[in-house]
């Protein structure tokens, strides 16, 4: 199996942890098409941790929680599936979960079977409890294995908080994606502090096998289950953008049973996620050199087709009014070359540029997203 654009869909974590069951699944399953979520592409309906019964069976299978789940995992993945989505699960590389449930390791291709027979589509694999003797690489290596041969395509998502050295041997595993980072929780703070670890990871990160940041916060608004201050939505735009630019798989935590319509707005803006689907799934890269403003980032990536993207982060408490120089996308002054710019969010183009572009006013804690169309310098 080969994914070739970043996932993107939904997880229980964020919002409901452990309060999970066969209803609250079903019901976000109907909220994404109601909300337009699956046309926008969202497809992976994923559940996260405490789903199962505290023992395995007496044939070394896990069990689905009876009182959650009443007519077990095929019922509930047919369900998803009826609907046009994608149906994901969880597990962990250690002995048990993260929660204490129990785990697959030594376990890996009698669950990898087991969740195919289910009509599971995506893994969710977690790094907690791993035996001190055992190495991270094997673990993922051996689950990786195993997925691959269970007679069904199942997307592989590494959660092991690139400790470890992840990126140096992650993509020796056969995983889909893989997490750069530990949890996210709903503040600022947060996200600010998840962002600030991504350059070290650009000349890592690639098709293929990509840089997850962990799942979206967007419309959280101080509830839920990693819910600690909330932001403001100027905030979870910013958080949005940066994932979206990044090529951050974007799972969306919030409920989307009960989204207000600026959620909405950023959560379907087709513009920021074509960025983040694009077909080239460049590198980032750094095209600010704000050596004064540590807290401002200006990066950019080449897209397919020849279109630049470059997004501008204020991740200060300050206002900023940050720039790019066009030599640093490749765009010297003889090469009769103008970029003509669209400023995203505001769904307007902005004219035509020469030499260098200074950004508008830019607040504390908000972002300027701009898609960037090569012209001939007038």
């Amino acid at each position: 199996m080969i994914v070739r654009t970043p996932p993107m869909g939904w997880n229980s974590w964020n919002t409901f942890g452990r309060n999970i069951d066969e209803k609250l699944i079903m019901e976000t399953a109907d909220a994404f098409i109601e909300n337009g979520l699956l046309e926008a592409g969202y497809n992976y309906l994923v559940i996260d941790d405490c789903w199962a019964e505290m023992q395995r069976d007496e044939n070394g299978r896990l069990v689905p929680d009876h009182i959650k789940f009443p007519h077990g995992m095929k019922y509930v993945a047919d369900y998803v599936h009826s609907k046009g989505l994608k149906f994901g699960m969880y597990s962990c590389a250690g002995s048990l979960t993260c929660a204490g449930y129990p785990a697959s390791f030594e376990y890996e291709f009698i669950d990898a079977e087991t969740f195919a027979s289910w009509g599971v589509d995506y893994l969710k694999y977690d790094y907690c409890f791993r035996p001190m003797n055992q190495q991270g690489h094997a673990l993922y290596k051996r689950m990786g294995l195993a997925l691959a041969n269970c007679g069904r395509d199942i997307c592989f998502s590494a959660c092991s908080w690139g400790v470890d050295r992840t990126n140096e041997w992650i993509k020796q595993t056969g995983a889909h994606l893989w997490r750069s980072t530990g949890d996210i929780n709903d503040s600022w703070a947060s996200v600010k502090q998840l962002l600030e670890k991504q350059t070290e990871y650009f000349t890592t990160n690639g098709q293929g096998c990509f840089n997850d940041m962990d799942m979206l916060i967007v419309g959280m608004h101080g509830k839920g289950n990693v819910a600690v201050a909330g932001c403001t939505d100027e905030e979870y735009r910013t958080h949005f953008s940066a994932w979206a630019f990044l090529g951050s798989p974007l799972m969306i935590g919030c409920d989307i049973r009960n989204m207000d319509e600026v959620t909405k707005s950023i959560l379907l803006n087709k513009e920021i996620i074509a960025i983040n689907q694009d077909g080239a799934y460049r590198q980032p890269f750094d095209c600010g050199n704000h050596w004064w403003a540590q807290d401002v980032k200006v990066w950019a990536k080449f897209l397919e087709g020849g279109d630049i993207a470059v997004g501008v982060f204020n991740l200060s408490d300050g206002p900023a009014d940050p720039f790019f120089s066009f030599d640093t996308l490749g765009i010297d002054r003889v090469s009769g070359k103008a970029l003509e710019i669209r400023d995203i969010w505001k769904g307007e183009t902005l004219g035509v540029f020469k030499d260098v572009f200074r950004t508008e006013h830019i607040a504390a804690h908000t972002c300027k997203m701009y898609r960037c169309k090569v012209v001939d310098a007038k």
